[in-house]
């Protein structure tokens, strides 16, 4: 097609090829020149882009919204025709320079570009926000917290209330076996499960006199035992459970109960319960012995919902101090024994009734619940033979011998 001068009249094909040609000759040399002119940094030549190029056609594209994309696309390719290569530095100023021309097309541009980093901030913030929640979520597990909005901090305290209160009702609790040094203790302890203190109390005296000592225990007959362990329960079990450790006693601890919980669990028959037993009535170090009355009047008190016994002691063990351990386990189970009873709770003669939340499960009425009590409380004998001297002062009666009518 034909183009007009600038004093109006037309040109012909030819010299519309002559301008074309004249304009896009692109030899080496002239544009090594032109390179070199461009890095002298000869500030003329930008002026002269405008009467050179072709404007009118960017701004036509620009106003367009797909075409200022690709007139953006295009403007470098027009300046390389021109001879305008620029360098590094100074493309950055002719892309300021072009997007200033093309003004919408690169507001359209930068739009984009927001849009995209805000997608893509609020996931990056979201996913590590996921993986803290995820981690974090353990933390329901926690055993301590009871229902009602209790905090931990309340729960720390009531629990502790109630251990001061049953203190002062069971000033006398001790651990209900006889014994006279750590090896009874460990025997009556094993032969506990599944049976009464009192049954074992029983029994234990005809089983110490035959076989005092490990040693003795560890060579004993073993239908002999069985005979004298028959009013306890499971007596083939537990025959084999005490012999066992004897002889474990006799070849690994040279006949002396160890006071180590490492040590006492690898015997036969010897768990973390008996294992506390021990330690804390032998040896002198606190431990939680988590029994069945342990077990559920902890629940009932919503100290913890844990039922594995290991996760109650750890759980209940977190409430109190290390030092109240031994004296916590005798408080509670006591308390389990004389007045919290697993079918037939007497409620209405609770000393802790107000800190209860179980309290109304058992029987609320003051005089039917006296007659629900059991022991010392309700004027019948303890579970021990030889009871400490203390609990005979506070008005405790000693078990009868097996066989007394």
């Amino acid at each position: 097609m034909g183009e007009r001068a600038p004093d109006g009249s037309s040109k012909t094909g030819k010299s519309a090829k002559k301008a074309v040609g004249a304009e896009g000759e692109t030899s080496p040399g002239k544009k090594a020149a032109k390179k070199v002119t461009k890095r002298a940094g000869t500030p003329a030549e930008k002026p002269a882009e405008p009467p050179a190029g072709k404007p009118a056609p960017a701004a036509k594209k620009s106003a367009s919204g797909k075409k200022a994309a690709s007139a953006k696309k295009t403007a470098p390719a027009k300046k390389t025709a021109d001879g305008k290569e620029p360098a590094p530095a100074k493309k950055a100023a002719a892309s300021k320079t072009a997007a200033s021309k093309t003004a919408p097309a690169k507001k359209s541009a930068p739009a984009k570009k927001t849009a995209v980093a805000r997608k893509v901030k609020p996931a990056d913030v979201v996913l590590p926000a996921d993986a803290v929640v995820k981690k974090a979520a353990p933390v329901k597990k926690i055993v301590v917290r009871p229902p009602g909005g209790e905090s931990p901090t309340a729960l720390v305290r009531r629990a502790r209330r109630i251990n001061r209160e049953l203190a002062e009702v069971y000033p006398y609790a001790h651990p209900e076996l006889d014994f006279e040094n750590p090896f009874q203790l460990l025997v009556a302890t094993v032969l506990s499960a599944q049976t009464t203190d009192l049954r074992v109390n029983q029994t234990t005296p005809a089983l110490f006199a035959r076989y005092p000592t490990p040693e003795d225990l560890a060579a004993a007959d073993p239908d002999e035992v069985e005979q004298i362990l028959r009013p306890c329960g499971f007596f083939r079990a537990k025959t084999r459970s005490v012999i066992g450790l004897s002889k474990s006693l006799v070849e690994n601890f040279g006949g002396e109960v160890p006071g180590r919980l490492e040590d006492l669990v690898t015997l036969p028959g010897v768990g973390r319960k008996t294992a506390f037993v021990v330690l804390g009535n032998a040896y002198g170090r606190p431990g939680i012995t988590v029994d069945t009355h342990f077990q559920r009047l902890v629940r009932r008190w919503k100290w913890t919902d844990e039922t594995d016994p290991d996760k109650i002691e750890a759980a209940v063990g977190a409430l109190f101090p290390k030092s109240e351990w031994t004296d916590l386990s005798h408080h509670v189970i006591w308390h389990g024994r004389r007045i919290c009873h697993a079918r037939k709770p007497a409620c209405g003669a609770c000393p802790i009734a107000p800190l209860c939340p179980a309290y109304g499960e058992g029987e609320t009425d003051p005089e039917k619940a006296k007659k629900l009590l059991k022991y010392e409380k309700g004027g019948f004998p303890g579970q021990r033979l030889n009871p400490p001297q203390a609990y005979l002062d506070a008005g405790g009666k000693p078990a009868p011998p097996l066989g007394a009518a």
